[in-house]
């Protein structure tokens, strides 16, 4: 489990590597999709179905309207893809960065097995399936947050 878990990850970071490092969109959604996909998969080996539920819908959705919309607007008959040496460069080089990142932060020696789902001792019940109770009620002053916020970008945008 623990290395389908590391695999998850690295396709995580993979797909956030694509989508950061091409400045195609059209190659672009392709790292997004894997990145989303990745995580709900890492978040459910983590017991945490709900939130992951959540991303692929939620996230998805929305960015791949961003993405429909980024490409109607590009129409660039020759994209980059990854194959150029440029994108090619800048990958290696955000790779590089984050694996000497990985090594001096040391967190590749907190790497062991231990249980990630919360379903022993007291608790009797999963907080995954808890989910939409414990964000309406734990969560409910970052949800009045979010709200103005969206309200206040609303605002933004009209003017």
């Amino acid at each position: 489990m623990m290395e389908f878990v590391l695999f998850l990850g690295l396709l995580f970071a993979l797909g956030g590597l694509a989508v950061a490092s091409n400045p195609s969109p059209y190659y672009g959604v392709v790292g997004l999709v894997v990145a989303a996909i990745a995580g709900g998969g890492w978040l459910v080996s983590l017991g945490v179905s709900f939130v992951s539920l959540m991303l692929v819908m939620v996230y998805l959705g929305g960015m791949l309207v961003v993405f429909v919309y980024s490409v109607s607007l590009a129409a660039d008959p020759y994209p980059e893809a990854w194959t150029d040496w440029g994108v090619v460069g800048y990958g290696f080089g955000m790779g590089l960065v984050v694996m000497v990142g990985l090594v001096v932060s040391g967190v590749f020696g907190l790497l062991t097995d231990v249980g990630t789902v919360n379903g022993a001792g007291l608790l009797s019940v999963r907080v995954d399936f808890s989910g939409a109770a414990v964000l309406y009620s734990e969560g409910a002053g970052f949800l009045l947050i979010g709200g103005w916020g969206l309200l206040l970008t609303l605002f933004v945008v009209l003017e």
